[in-house]
């Protein structure tokens, strides 16, 4: 029996091969790029990058998945290593800094890019590279009790105004709900090529498709 048994029974073998065989590379292992990466990985991805120079700390344990024991490590090696050892799904980790002079190496062969970098720059390099490259990005944030999930032509850069905060509210609920917005929004433009749009709020709930 198939490890993606239930996944295969509602998508279907034929969208299951799609998956399978569709490259995505997410940057970032934090909150977001991490549990992305690992539902990507449980709904039957197998061709996956990660990239994320960062290592694990306390303070990420009740938003990412890792435990206690991987403190210290690289977040892309463990995350990895984790998904191998509970799917055997492959996962390409680079415990690198993605910035403009790197972008194209580190995301060449990429059918998708998924960016959820913490901080101006490395954002904007990923949506310049991938605009450049003519390679669809998909930019999923979070800020207090709103994310957005977008893709690069509808994408402003934030500023960097609090790219050097780290004690900042996050609740986990916001993290999973936007999680599970962006990977269904991947499968979708990995299937159908469509691209969605969406904004969530954890007060009220709310998924809603962005006003463009």
């Amino acid at each position: 029996m198939s490890i993606f048994f239930h996944e295969q029974l509602y998508r279907n073998p034929q969208v299951m091969s799609v998956l399978k065989n569709f490259p995505v590379t997410v940057c970032g292992a934090g909150a977001l790029g991490a549990n992305i990466t690992e539902s990507l990985a449980r709904s039957g991805f197998c061709q996956l990058k990660v990239i994320d120079r960062d290592r694990i700390e306390e303070r990420n344990l009740s938003t990412q998945p890792y435990y206690r024991s991987d403190v210290g490590a690289f977040k892309a090696k463990i995350l990895a290593n984790n998904l191998y050892r509970a799917l055997g799904v492959k996962v390409d980790g680079h415990s690198k800094e993605l910035i403009p002079a790197n972008a194209d190496k580190l995301l060449a062969n990429s059918a998708a890019v998924i960016d959820t970098f913490d901080n101006s720059a490395a954002r904007q390099a990923v949506k310049d590279c991938c605009a450049a490259a003519a390679v669809p990005c998909l930019h999923v944030g979070l800020a207090a009790d709103y994310s957005e999930v977008i893709w690069n032509e509808h994408y402003r850069v934030p500023t960097p105004a609090n790219d050097d905060v780290c004690d900042y509210p996050l609740a986990r609920n916001l993290v999973m709900l936007t999680v599970a917005v962006a990977c269904e929004v991947i499968v979708a433009f990995a299937t159908d090529r469509e691209r969605q749009n969406f904004t969530c709020t954890i007060g009220d709930f709310a998924v809603k498709p962005l006003v463009l």
